[in-house]
């Protein structure tokens, strides 16, 4: 996606990141918006949960696989697969062998490898793509972020199904989670006035995805078994070169944000983001809490004042969902509020949106 052009409303914005709908206009027009979606079931029982939406291209992906796969003598590895293009209420799932987080991971480990070893969609997995990170997968997806022990299979009692390979997510239409932080110092003045300053990263020109774009101060993934807050602890230092000691004295978890997001080739990106603040004290010295370089992922940081943040938000130089988490963060100090802000309702309901998942 090259960076837009001229000045961004802030629901614009919203609508950057969060720019798909299922079953409905999106609102940003995509060529993909009339494509037919297929559920992607844990299993083949009636009552299973869908974990992710499959386009046309996949589920002919995975029907091709499951025939190698019985032509080879093995076993399939997905099962109700509908051949009738439109159909609605089509579905398909893990073969009923597949019955714990272990073989699934294992199943999925070796065919995303694959697809990857052999140059197929090298626009999600390709060189430079892969990220060697496993990410969870859960039956609720707004449900507990459980875990299965090594070597423990008993899935009646999780949440979590298995995990795989995080940049493949987008092939499956998995919903995928993160944690955002935001460092910031506010000032009031005598006179009742406020100042605000953020301390904003600018990403590496070397990064795979968003080169060169603005960010949150520290950002990241999940990994599969991390419990979400040591998930951000460990990005603290990676990332930023803050301490252990410094984030969990003075980071509180203050929401989430969540969004549907289509690429610009049609893949499917449901995320959503733990958002946290590290607020610096107004009259404390920002020298302690100023984050720095450390694993080459971050170009610099440069601590902003809101009229430029707003600036380069509006021109388009953020990454969309950090752009989305500053805009959360201004209207919970109270800077974007129903009063100057006539997309009020909308961009709050956009922030948190639940992926049509009735839809899907």
């Amino acid at each position: 996606m090259s960076k837009p052009s001229g000045t961004l409303s802030y629901l614009d914005v919203v609508n950057v990141c969060g720019n798909m709908r299922v079953g409905r206009p999106s609102p940003i027009p995509s060529d993909f918006d009339h494509e037919h979606l297929t559920p992607l079931y844990l299993n083949d029982a009636p009552n299973s949960p869908i974990i992710g939406l499959l386009r046309p291209q996949m589920v002919e992906l995975i029907d091709l696989e499951n025939q190698q796969t019985l032509e080879k003598g093995g076993q399939p590895i997905w099962s109700g697969i509908v051949h009738v293009p439109g159909l609605r209420n089509a579905r398909t799932g893990f073969h009923s062998s597949l019955d714990t987080p272990a073989k699934r991971t294992a199943v999925m480990k070796e065919m995303c490898e694959r697809w990857r070893d052999t140059g197929r969609f090298p626009d999600i997995i390709g060189p430079g793509k892969w990220r060697a990170e496993m990410y969870p997968v859960y039956r609720d997806p707004f449900g507990v972020h459980d875990y299965s022990a090594a070597g423990s299979d008993d899935e009646d009692n999780l949440n979590y199904a298995f995990e795989m390979e995080r940049s493949a997510c987008a092939l499956f239409g998995i919903i995928t989670y993160g944690v955002h932080m935001s460092t910031y110092q506010e000032v009031h003045t005598a006179g009742g006035e406020r100042s605000l300053r953020l301390w904003i990263p600018t990403r590496a020109s070397t990064k795979s995805m968003w080169p060169g774009y603005l960010d949150n101060t520290v950002a990241g993934g999940i990994p599969a078994g991390m419990p979400i807050f040591q998930a951000l602890v460990k990005e603290c230092m990676e990332e930023a070169s803050l301490s252990e000691e410094l984030a969990r004295a003075h980071i509180r978890a203050v929401g989430c944000v969540s969004y549907l997001h289509r690429t610009p080739k049609g893949w499917i990106q449901p995320e959503v983001e733990y958002t946290y603040d590290m607020v610096i004290p107004p009259d404390a010295d920002p020298t302690p809490f100023e984050p720095k370089p450390l694993d080459g992922e971050v170009e610099r940081f440069d601590f902003m004042d809101k009229a430029q943040v707003e600036v380069e938000m509006r021109a388009g130089r953020f990454k969309p969902n950090c752009a989305v988490v500053l805009i959360d963060l201004f209207i919970r100090l109270g800077y974007i509020t129903p009063d100057n802000e006539a997309d009020f309702i909308k961009i709050v309901t956009a922030l948190h949106t639940q992926f049509d998942y009735e839809r899907w």
